[in-house]
């Protein structure tokens, strides 16, 4: 029975499917927010210099946060919550199936030029991580860090 899912998924990747993580996000990151209930907006700004802007952000625990990610260089970027190690999974992934795009909850895509949103509840205080998962993104240093305190 898993064989044909396995199948399944390696078909969709290769024909430029969208790639959702298997593993998801860690538990401890949250949930997706309720767009009705926005405790903060945060702007944060992407470039082709390969840099979040700001690349640190403070909330507390419990905290609903609308992410207003900004696309101010010529090609797409991304903004991906999770932890470092799972972010490098996923943009391994990614590497190797350079024609498919990362899809969750956790995240948001920006053509050029758009602002994407992503609302995000932080139900735990740690410190958690962002990235954008576009091929060479993150390896060329496009990751960011959200400190959730309680």
């Amino acid at each position: 029975m898993h064989k044909p899912i396995g199948i399944l998924i390696a078909l969709l990747a290769l024909a430029g499917g969208l790639v959702q993580a298997a593993d998801g996000y860690p538990a401890a990151l949250g949930k997706p927010g309720d767009p009705a209930k926005v405790d903060r907006a945060i702007e944060i700004g992407v470039s082709d210099d390969m840099r979040f802007s700001p690349d640190e952000v403070r909330i507390k625990r419990g905290q609903t946060i609308r992410f207003q990610v900004l696309n101010g260089g010529q090609l797409k970027h991304m903004l991906v919550l999770g932890t470092l190690a799972g972010l490098n999974k996923q943009a391994a992934r990614l590497r190797k199936f350079p024609e498919t795009q990362y899809a969750g909850p956790n995240a948001v895509s920006i053509e050029p030029g758009q602002v994407g949103e992503l609302v995000w509840h932080f139900t735990q205080a740690g410190d958690f991580d962002f990235a954008c998962l576009v091929p060479g993104h993150l390896a060329a240093g496009m990751r960011g860090k959200v400190i959730v305190r309680p």
